[in-house]
C-alpha cells in the first residue's frame, strides 16, 4: 500500500527535467485543452447529421455518453489505478498511475489528468466507440454527441477531483462526495472509486455507507 508522504514538496517522479515538467499540470489546463474538443464534436455532428433525421438522438446520445464516462471512471479507478503490481516494474507503473496522489493527496499539480496521459486514452476510446457503433447500429452519426457526453463527463470528474481535494464546498451532495473520496484515501483504499457519483460502487458492491 502507497504511505501517505508528509513533505509539502512534490514528489519528483522522473529524473528528466523535461519528463518531470509534465507529470505536473494546472486544472486549467483540462479546461483550455478538452471544452473546445466538446464544442467540436457538437458542432461538427450538428453540422454533419444526415438529412432528414430527427435532432433528438443528439441530447439522448449526449446522456449516452456521459452515462458511460461515469463508468469508465469508476472502471479506470478500480482495475487500471488500483491493480495489484506483481513486480517491480509494475510498482513502478502503479506509483505513476495513481500511487503518487495516494501518497501525497493534496499535491496541487497532481490532481487532474497530464494532456501526454488523457489525449491518448481520448483517442482510443473515440476509435473503440466510433467502430463499436458503426458495427452494432450503424450509424456513425451517433458518436459525435455521444463522445461529446463522454468528454464533458471527463471534465466534470477532473474538475470535482480537484474541488473535492481543495475547495470548500456548500452543497450537500459534494459534502458527501468529498466525504466518500476521503474515506477512499484514508480508510479504505481499496473501495469507494467513484469520484463524482456512487452510483457504480453501489451496483458492483464497492460503496461503505459507514465505517
Amino acid at each position: 500500500m502507497w504511505k501517505v508522504q508528509s513533505s509539502k514538496e512534490p514528489i519528483r517522479l522522473f529524473k528528466s527535467d523535461f519528463l518531470e515538467f509534465f507529470s505536473h499540470i494546472h486544472p486549467a489546463i483540462v479546461l483550455i485543452i478538452w471544452i473546445p474538443g466538446v464544442l467540436w464534436f457538437v458542432v461538427y455532428g450538428l453540422m454533419n447529421r444526415p438529412d432528414g433525421v430527427y435532432l433528438l438522438y443528439f441530447p439522448a446520445c449526449m446522456i449516452v455518453g456521459l452515462i458511460l464516462w461515469s463508468l469508465t471512471e469508476y472502471g479506470v479507478h478500480r482495475f487500471v489505478f488500483h491493480f495489484k503490481p506483481r513486480n517491480k516494474w509494475q510498482e513502478r507503473i502503479s506509483f505513476l498511475f495513481h500511487g503518487v496522489h495516494h501518497a501525497q493527496p493534496m499535491a496541487k499539480s497532481r490532481l487532474v489528468m497530464p494532456p501526454a496521459v488523457s489525449i491518448p486514452l481520448a483517442l482510443l476510446f473515440y476509435y473503440f466507440y466510433a467502430n463499436v457503433i458503426e458495427m452494432i447500429f450503424g450509424r456513425p452519426h451517433w458518436v459525435y454527441p455521444l463522445f461529446a457526453g463522454f468528454l464533458i463527463g471527463y471534465i466534470l470528474y477532473d474538475m470535482s477531483h480537484y474541488a473535492i481535494h481543495h475547495f470548500d464546498l456548500k452543497s450537500n451532495y459534494f459534502k458527501m462526495l468529498r466525504k466518500n473520496h476521503m474515506r477512499h484515501h484514508w480508510k479504505t483504499p481499496d473501495k469507494r472509486f467513484g469520484v463524482t457519483n456512487i452510483f457504480w460502487d453501489i451496483v458492483f458492491g464497492t460503496w461503505v455507507k459507514e465505517d
